[in-house]
């Protein structure tokens, strides 16, 4: 079973995407490729902000898989990172609702 928060969740990015009337196997294809994109760029852009040294220790820390250790490098290099990547996931969002208009 599907915990509520995560049906709330895929709720919201479905009305977001504004593909509520598709099939949900088609919604969750869907979302799932759109995520895909949107955390590429959102990676791509906050990496953007890092010098050659700082981008290769971002990766060390990304392969490790330490999430708490990236955050924590992220709070110190690139500060507004949690900003960086809302913006670049709403301009995802608007891009995915004009590709898909009629």
């Amino acid at each position: 079973m599907i915990p509520p928060m995560h049906d709330d969740l895929t709720a919201a990015i479905t009305a977001d995407l504004g593909i509520t009337e598709l099939p949900i196997e088609e919604q969750k294809t869907l979302i799932a490729q759109f995520g895909e994109v949107a955390l590429k760029a959102a990676t791509l852009s906050v990496i953007g902000k890092l010098s050659e040294e700082k981008r290769s220790e971002f990766a060390k820390l990304a392969e490790a898989g330490d999430a708490s250790a990236l955050k924590t490098f992220l709070d110190s290099e690139v500060p507004g990172h949690e900003d960086i990547v809302k913006a670049v996931v709403a301009e995802e969002v608007k891009r995915f609702k004009e590709f898909q208009k009629p």
